[in-house]
């Protein structure tokens, strides 16, 4: 169930210890993610605060109900919202690798075709945005991408493939992203990484974090 106090900021029950806030209609907002990034950080100083958990235009804040409740956390984040930017950590410049096309990037003819460039071209237009970490989610180490040119952007798969490769490169929709480890996955590929965006045994584990920039080194165009 979803409620507003007549701000900008929506916010749902999640069970009985967490609450969803919503600072945007569903769109990549970069302003509001910026907003969401500088929330959570001010929440997640509070008293009884366990988590929080910056998603797309969204944040988890999950509480201990033995030391704050449902009310207070609520008011919190309305009372803070939209928060200062001024003590946002920097995000850090990530360069990765990329070879595009080749049997990791089976998708990149018909997508360049698509949207009437040759392959070449569609690759290097990829590899010249700088890209920004919205959130992470989906597997441990996956970051959501926002910055695609939308001359790039292309639909998901009808029928998601069972599994994709560790270090795929793909498009889905409006965003880009890299699979830290193998899954499945409806997004269209386009290249590889050998970068490792997720290993258990270092810290922290994954290399993205939100607000990072991710810059592509376009490495090859595989046939």
């Amino acid at each position: 169930m979803k409620y507003s106090r007549g701000c900008s900021l929506t916010f749902s029950d999640i069970g009985e210890a967490a609450v969803l806030f919503d600072g945007a209609k569903g769109e990549m907002d970069l302003d509001v993610q910026r907003q969401i990034w500088a929330l959570s950080a001010i929440m997640e100083k509070a008293g009884g605060i366990i988590e929080t958990v910056p998603g797309m235009n969204n944040l988890l804040v999950v509480f201990d109900p033995l030391v704050t409740d449902r009310q207070d956390v609520i008011e919190m984040a309305e009372i803070n919202w939209p928060p200062p930017l001024s003590d946002l950590r920097p995000g850090r410049l990530i360069e990765i690798p990329v070879v595009y096309g080749g049997e990791y990037g089976t998708d990149l003819s018909w997508m360049a075709e698509r949207a009437g460039m040759s392959r070449e071209e569609f690759a290097r237009l990829h590899a010249s945005s700088n890209y920004t970490v919205f959130a992470l989610g989906g597997q441990p180490g996956f970051a959501f991408l926002g910055g695609l040119d939308p001359r790039l952007a292309t639909p998901r798969r009808e029928v998601p493939r069972v599994q994709v490769a560790a270090g795929s490169v793909m498009i889905g929709g409006v965003q880009t992203g890299i699979y830290p480890t193998a899954a499945p996955s409806g997004w269209n590929l386009i290249g590889h990484t050998h970068a490792k965006l997720f290993d258990i045994n270092v810290a922290p584990p994954a290399l993205l974090a939100p607000g990072d920039i991710v810059r592509i080194v376009l490495e090859d165009i595989l046939p």
